[in-house]
């Protein structure tokens, strides 16, 4: 199969006008100009072809309510049902690969595999460690309940270096792709604030040794600058969120080689969600937005490696609105290829050892390509726009194209 393009956008590098991508057997075979191009059984004309987006922080949760409390109260068969359809919408809207730090994706990504529903590549966590008290604790229910069954909890509650050991070895014996865990307060967490830095630095530690032993990649969800310091000090592989970044953070998170996935979208989303979300988690936001726009600027002076993810926490409408993440850095600072490089060939860095050969369209990477019916680099209106993308293929095999 060879895709022609007026515009091809590579993931890293620079484009090229009139190029074309040759495709065999779900890789990529050959990337250049269209009139250099070796023939093919089957060609495509499009606009523009990019690689295939990278979600670095999607949660499949099929949540109907934006609480924690909620989360914990339905059940998952009912959470499942519903993010079955956001798999889909995800795909639809150019995700050809998400990672998902805490969910039922964990799960999920069987039947995606299987071919009996469509979703992107999932790479999962599985659960989220936390301290008790900690983010990913509901604190307005009984400690059992949420550690229940029947709430499939989203938070696997640890304390100490002990029980973090046998965290980490839960999710890895769940086939977790990466490990996440909670190294600061939360918004969307009752009691918590979010500059504290929860876990020990020992803790942090020891999370992280185990991991690598398994080749996995540590996620940590910091705004706090305390927590930050104390991730990176434990070599996480990524920051999520960073909301209190500064100069020396950001300084330290270049040496390290980390990844920052700042998850703009979810703070734009709150503020619009007065009367939806309680009283805390609106309070909470308002005090982290204004120093997260702040802290998303200093990383992108700063050079820190950015990977896209927006965080969504809903079930329905916003799902296959993903790319609206790469509008927001460009509003950031960003320059649209940066933006671009961020929600492509820079998401599987996230996954550390496991990062798979995707998000470029390089000879040999996974043939994961979306078709846009403009020119990303001058539109920017094109991002946040499912319509927008007219053609998705996943390993080759095309799952959107034109009626």
């Amino acid at each position: 199969m060879r895709i022609d393009a007026d515009l091809l956008v590579p993931g890293r590098g620079e484009p090229i006008r009139d190029g074309s991508v040759v495709v065999t057997a779900g890789t990529i075979d050959w990337v250049g100009h269209r009139d250099e191009a070796p023939d093919a059984d089957v060609t495509h004309r499009v606009t523009t072809i990019m690689p295939g987006l990278w979600e670095c922080h999607a949660h499949f949760t099929g949540l109907a309510v934006p609480t924690l409390e909620a989360d914990a109260a339905e059940h998952a068969v009912v959470k499942a049902g519903r993010a079955v359809a956001d798999l889909e919408a995800m795909l639809m809207g150019g995700v050809t690969s998400a990672r998902e730090p805490g969910g039922l994706g964990i799960h999920l990504r069987h039947a995606v595999d299987e071919g009996r529903i469509p979703g992107p590549r999932v790479y999962s966590s599985g659960g989220i460690l936390s301290t008790t008290g900690g983010h990913a604790d509901v604190h307005g229910f009984p400690l059992d309940w949420v550690m229940s069954d029947h709430a499939a909890p989203i938070g696997v509650v640890c304390d100490g270096v002990p029980e973090v050991l046998k965290a980490v070895r839960m999710q890895l014996r769940r086939g977790a792709d990466f490990i996440k865990l909670c190294a600061s307060g939360g918004v969307m967490s009752e009691l918590d604030h979010p500059i504290h830095q929860q876990f020990s630095d020992d803790e942090l530690r020891a999370a992280v040794e185990e991991a690598a032993r398994a080749e996995r990649a540590v996620a940590a969800h910091c705004h706090g600058k305390p927590g930050i310091m104390a991730a990176l000090e434990a070599g996480v592989t990524t920051i999520e969120h960073g909301s209190y970044l500064d100069d020396e953070a950001a300084e330290a998170m270049v040496e390290a080689g980390a990844v920052l996935v700042p998850t703009r979208f979810i703070l734009e989303a709150l503020l619009e969600m007065e009367t939806v979300i309680p009283a805390y988690g609106f309070r909470k936001a308002k005090l982290v937005y204004e120093h997260h726009t702040q802290a998303l600027k200093t990383a992108i002076a700063a050079g820190v490696t950015i990977a896209t993810g927006t965080d969504m926490i809903l079930s329905g409408s916003d799902q296959g609105r993903n790319s609206r993440e790469i509008g927001l850095l460009i509003e950031a600072g960003m320059t649209p290829l940066q933006a671009i490089e961020s929600a492509t060939a820079n998401g599987p860095l996230t996954l550390g050892p496991r990062a798979p050969r995707s998000g470029r369209l390089e000879a040999g990477f996974d043939a994961d390509l979306v078709a846009l019916d403009g020119d990303p680099l001058g539109d920017p209106a094109i991002w946040g726009d499912p319509d927008r993308v007219t053609h998705v293929w996943k390993g080759g095999t095309a799952v959107k194209s034109p009626a």
